[in-house]
């Protein structure tokens, strides 16, 4: 199936409030591969960010003064998205923006227009109970290379996501990897006909065999006599 990894930044933490999204990034996934197809805008919110959200994204309020509303770029969108397994890390929180982006267009809700969505904090809530998990925590933990995110950004966050879910995922996968791998080699070795080769024979030396009995009969007085290789008496 075909995944997209989303991020979004926003002007502040409440969509319900009147907060908007800023900026929006996905990157396309295609047999756990990233293809280097990507959907990425900044986006015009019509009112400013909060203090606290440009500490978090840096993208200042003159900078997005002529980007594009979400209006214009929502069918452009919904058309990357589009039937595809939508990955994102917190997917509470974007989905509550773009459905809020997408209900003042009468255009439905995201899950509308997807065919799922997977929740990556989730996902390592439950492989890492108790720990932190947040996309830089999942990065160092996993071997992710996020020295580039010195702040959040939709595209670069969605496609560090695509590694960290990659790297969550990989164990099932190589599971799968394993057992055809088993399967293989047992099929391989019952085709292989032995008696085409002249296989020696290499017997063991008295000095061998002496301290092979001298060790059985170590172990026998050990064990009181309690060993499978001699009789017990009647």
């Amino acid at each position: 199936m075909r995944q997209i990894v989303l991020d979004t930044e926003t002007t502040g933490l409440s969509a319900e409030n009147g907060d908007r999204i800023i900026e929006i990034g996905c990157v396309e996934l295609l047999g756990r591969k990233i293809t280097g197809n990507h959907f990425h805008h900044y986006l015009n919110p019509k009112r400013d960010s909060h203090e606290d959200a440009l500490k978090v994204h840096g993208i200042s309020n003159e900078f997005l003064r002529d980007k594009p509303e979400f209006q214009v770029i929502a069918s452009d969108f919904l058309s990357f998205v589009s039937g595809a397994e939508v990955i994102i890390h917190n997917a509470a929180f974007d989905i509550g923006f773009l459905n809020k982006e997408l209900e003042r267009l009468n255009l439905g809700r995201l899950t509308d227009h997807v065919a799922g969505v997977t929740d990556t904090l989730s996902m390592a809530k439950e492989m890492f109970p108790g720990k932190r998990n947040s996309l830089d925590a999942l990065c160092d933990r996993l071997g992710v290379n996020n020295a580039a995110r010195t702040l959040h950004g939709a595209l670069l966050d969605a496609e560090l996501l695509a590694d960290v879910y990659i790297c969550l995922t990989r164990g099932q996968n190589a599971l799968l990897i394993q057992e055809d791998s088993v399967d293989q080699v047992h099929h391989e070795s019952t085709d292989i006909d032995l008696s085409q080769f002249d296989l020696p024979v290499i017997a063991s030396t008295d000095q061998e065999l002496n301290e092979h009995l001298n060790a059985m009969a170590t172990l026998s007085k050990s064990s009181g006599g309690h060993v499978v290789w001699q009789p017990t008496s009647p």
